[in-house]
């Protein structure tokens, strides 16, 4: 709490510093932001939704070599790294269920879903250039988005396109080598983009070279007054060494070294564990505009992912073709009385072909086959939602969808072939939400929305190899209250959420003495906690050398319980719930200087955090700090040249960054990089659009 009063003092000290100056106005204010979420497509200020961002003033920086930073900045959302490439996101308590990767969130590139039909997330097949700014929603998103309960997150970098090319280097510690290109090009009629991004680096562990090449292609073609076609391709080739969890005498002796051998289990680097990954999805949105008021949008899309995994246990190799669509229509009505009404209906439909292989693991290479498995998992929900907007005071939404899941196994490696299924359906997920404008700038918003989710394909079939189709779904209601404030002629936001989400049979991962996952239900959890958020925009005098100074602080306390949890002989009822910290702070302060020159700062500190479900073990709380000097210069309105660089972690903190929960022997621990440094340049030429 020290931390947390200290950096609210010195936050409103600055505030209080610059709000005497006369200053401009901004484009940058947050209530001009333009929600997508949900088809709100609207401004911050009217939407009924609290959706975060992350674009450049949160997000560039640090070495970009991830997003675990930029999402780290945002009150209610924590990202972990076990290893360079292996990311694993928690939204108020979502990762209870993430051994790794992305779980229990619905993540969606330009339209295209990127979380398979499965309900499992490659994020890691990301770049840097990939996005252009990312939406954040918190908590269940099943009104319109299917299966979930953990978030939404919407990736768009198609939205702020301009002609011209970029490219960018940066190297750093650890041999951090990164390469980012672009090319815009065509006119307003027929948009185009191609990037390019490599990402290397050797790690701070030893056994943690990564290494991803990411191309993707963005098109735009207004064919008519009333339609429009866009596609998008991504592809990433990805390779990331994993050197697995410590146990906490070995992290103490040398937090640099991978797990050692033990019993019949040989040592990380002698297994040659890794991980071998390739994706592509490709897809494509039509735009039809009926009439004035009515318009459809249908997204179709299909995806591939190979994955080889080496580990210290097997050796795994999976296939995973998928396909699908999404078709939305929206009825949109202004009345001259200021009372607009909005009406979307749709439906999604998802669809995937897996096959798992697990074969002994010799020297890094398949051997003797133990187990594989065709996977059958499809997943398809009907939505329907409203909006009234009363004279812009008063703005309620309103939604429901019906869900349905069907998972068939098929073990081929068995004589008789044995047969599993599993079907979740006629799952109802409301929500209904109500914001009141009682001035022109306070607002209280009040949410009562119902998630659902069934198991995902790698719970269902852990890497224990056991098919679990005795898992339940999980879901619950989630109750949520957020107060906005604009002070200063709208130059300092402040809100402020709480939340009380009541899960049931909430899905836990859990860790056999081999660091295979397994998963079980919990009887309940009663997740509360709140989200404190404050921005502060100021722009100089013409007298002064600064152009303009920015501050963010973000705040997130965690009150996350058992209820009634017993397994066997173990009760774990009341416990506090594993891998969520209770406090978390994030504070930003940007300075931009008149000649170019500019200073991010950034620090990030949380509390202790308990590692198994007894809370017998716990990682230290940790602070980290980290700063950017840059130089920035535009010529002749169309070229600008970029040059910068950095530390992180500063005060070279020891610290576990992505545990593994519930892990068998104790091996919970995964350190993360100490002091490093890295130092970057990039280019951009901006093609004039005057005729």
């Amino acid at each position: 709490m020290k931390i947390i009063t200290t950096g609210l003092l010195l936050f409103f000290i600055l505030n209080k510093g610059f709000s005497q100056e006369e200053l401009n106005d901004s484009t940058m204010a947050m209530d001009e932001v333009i929600i997508k979420a949900f088809e709100q497509n609207r401004s911050l200020k009217s939407s009924t939704y609290s959706v975060r961002f992350i674009e450049t003033n949160n997000g560039d920086r640090n070495n970009k070599t991830s997003l675990v930073n930029g999402f780290n900045t945002v009150a209610g959302v924590r990202m972990e790294e076990r290893s360079p490439g292996s990311y694993r996101i928690n939204i108020r308590g979502s990762s209870l269920r993430s051994p790794f990767g992305v779980r229990n969130v619905k993540v969606y590139w330009n339209n295209i879903p990127l979380t398979d039909p499965g309900g499992n997330t490659y994020f890691n097949q990301l770049a840097w250039n990939n996005f252009s700014s990312i939406e954040i929603f918190k908590g269940p998103a099943g009104s319109m988005y299917g299966a979930g309960t953990g978030g939404l997150i919407l990736i768009n970098n198609f939205d702020r396109w301009k002609p011209g090319v970029s490219l960018e280097y940066l190297t750093g510690s650890f041999n951090l080598q990164n390469v980012f290109a672009s090319a815009s090009f065509g006119k307003k009629e027929n948009k185009n983009q191609l990037t390019f991004a490599h990402n290397q680096t050797d790690g701070y562990r030893i056994h943690t070279n990564m290494r991803r090449d990411n191309f993707s292609w963005q098109s735009q073609l207004v064919l008519s007054d009333k339609q429009q076609l866009s596609a998008s391709v991504l592809f990433t080739d990805l390779f990331y060494q994993t050197p697995g969890a410590l146990t906490l005498s070995d992290y103490l002796a040398d937090p640099k070294a991978a797990r050692p051998a033990a019993g019949p289990f040989p040592s990380s680097v002698n297994a040659k564990a890794a991980i071998y990954q390739k994706n592509i999805t490709a897809g494509f949105t039509n735009t039809y505009y009926i009439n004035t008021s009515l318009k459809n949008t249908t997204t179709a899309y299909g995806a591939f992912t190979q994955i080889k995994n080496p580990a210290v246990r097997n050796y795994e190799r999976r296939n995973e073709p998928s396909y699908g669509g999404r078709t939305v229509f929206i009825y949109n009505k202004k009345n001259e009385d200021q009372r607009d009404f909005q009406l979307v209906s749709g439906s999604e439909y998802q669809k995937g072909i897996f096959n798992t292989q697990v074969f002994n693991n010799k020297n890094g290479n398949p051997d003797t086959l133990q187990t594989n498995d065709d996977i059958d998992y499809t997943t398809y929900n009907f939505f329907i939602q409203g909006d009234l907007n009363l004279n812009k005071k008063w703005f309620i939404n309103t939604g429901i969808s019906l869900n349905k899941t069907k998972v068939e196994f098929t073990r081929l490696s068995q004589s008789p072939v044995i047969m599993q299924n599993r079907s979740y359906k006629n799952e109802l997920a409301p929500r209904f939400s109500l914001k009141r404008m009682l001035t022109n700038d306070l607002s209280i918003q009040a949410t009562v929305a119902r998630g659902f989710s069934p198991p995902t394909t790698g719970e269902l079939l852990p890497s224990t190899g056991v098919i679990s189709t005795f898992l339940e779904a999980e879901y619950g209601w989630n109750y949520e209250m957020t107060f906005n404030y604009a002070l200063f002629k709208n130059k300092l936001h402040f809100d402020v959420t709480g939340f009380y989400f009541k899960l049931n049979n909430a899905l836990v991962q859990r860790r056999d003495l081999s660091g295979a996952d397994f998963f079980v239900n919990a009887g309940d959890v009663t997740q509360k906690g709140i989200e404190l958020h404050a921005d502060y925009l100021s722009f100089a005098p013409a007298r002064s050398i600064l152009d303009y100074s920015q501050f963010r602080i973000d705040y997130t306390y965690n009150h996350f319980r058992y209820g009634s949890f017993i397994k066997g002989t173990d009760d774990f009822s009341g416990k506090t719930v594993p891998s969520v910290p209770s406090n978390i702070f994030s504070a930003l302060a940007d300075i931009q200087f008149k000649k170019g020159i500019y200073i991010n700062v950034t620090y990030y500190a949380a509390s202790t955090i308990f590692l198994n479900d007894a809370n017998t073990a716990a990682a230290d709380a940790y602070q980290l700090t980290g700063c950017r000097i840059g130089w920035k210069k535009t010529f002749q309105q169309k070229n600008k040249l970029n040059f910068y660089a950095g530390a992180d972690n500063l005060f070279d903190e020891t610290y576990s960054l992505g545990n593994d929960i519930n892990a068998a022997a104790n091996r919970f621990y995964n350190a993360a990089p100490g002091r490093n440094y890295y130092v970057g340049i990039s280019f951009q030429w901006i093609r004039s659009t005057k005729k």
